[in-house]
């Protein structure tokens, strides 16, 4: 797998076959993110947005953990990181540019983007997993929102993202709670999409993203659009986007193409065009 990382210090990033990997890279704290790796996350996504090679992405954690959220380690002494954010709005500022950037680039993205969930991921790691198109966890994974036992909020997107996967009153259960569940219940509550031997995560998400890579991309990107927008529009608004989507995918190359190998049975290869 061909590394593909910039100057990055807390992720790094490969490519191959199409399929580009971005692995939060601070095992010592469960990947808990700090602003560093917020901001090498968002710059990432965007990478990958923009990447023609790249047809799929997969987001996972290094060692034993996806993410465990924010960074409470107290590594970057308060007195540090106020002096850095600011008093005044500081804390509102640095969630706007930190993982709050990350989860908009993702909803931005009309790219399919796959978390790899590898072991605990809770509170803000949980909302950056749900940002995500498809989830497959462990099953060692823990899944839920911590925030709570810190006397935090589900400020990085769980307050929106939770009670749409899971109901409103699980969500509150689960953060009024802080609740933490085995992958088994996670999949029963609809935060993960997939469960898997923790032995076989790794090519079961891989096998995932091939299969996603080898579709075509302007149909995939153009469905997730429109599924994406379908949550907040009528069903008369939703057709008319199905209206103008497929002036671009039906005059394509890769609709001929797909055409032609149904015929010739065999598998398409598509090229986006």
């Amino acid at each position: 797998m061909k590394d593909t990382s910039k100057s990055y210090e807390t992720i790094f990033v490969t490519n191959d076959k199409r399929i580009r990997r971005i692995t939060l890279n601070r095992p010592e704290y469960l990947n808990a993110y700090d602003h560093v790796l917020c901001d090498e996350l968002a710059d990432a996504v965007d990478d990958y947005m923009r990447a023609d090679d790249a047809r799929c992405l997969i987001i996972t954690g290094a060692g034993r953990g996806f993410c465990a959220g924010g960074d409470v380690s107290g590594k970057e002494p308060e007195e540090q990181r106020l002096a850095r954010i600011g008093v005044q709005l500081g804390r509102g500022v640095e969630m706007r540019d930190g993982m709050h950037r990350v989860v908009l680039a993702l909803a931005k993205n009309d790219k399919p983007v796959i978390a790899m969930i590898n072991g605990p991921c809770v509170a803000g790691g949980l909302a950056l997993a749900l940002a995500c198109d498809l989830r497959i966890a462990s099953d060692r994974a823990r899944i839920g929102d911590t925030s709570g036992k810190f006397g935090l909020l589900p400020d990085e997107g769980g307050a929106w993202l939770f009670p749409r996967f899971m109901g409103l009153d699980k969500a509150l259960k689960m953060t009024m709670l802080a609740e933490v569940y085995d992958a088994a219940e996670a999949e029963r509550l609809g935060l993960v999409t997939q469960v898997v031997a923790h032995d076989q995560l790794e090519a079961t998400t891989v096998a995932l993203a091939q299969s996603i890579s080898e579709m075509a991309p302007l149909a995939v990107r153009l469905a997730k659009h429109m599924m994406q927008r379908s949550a907040d529009i009528s069903l008369e608004r939703s057709l008319q986007d199905a209206s103008l989507a497929v002036m671009i995918t039906n005059p394509s190359a890769d609709v001929v193409e797909g055409k032609r190998a149904f015929h010739e049975k065999r598998k398409p290869v598509f090229h986006g065009k």
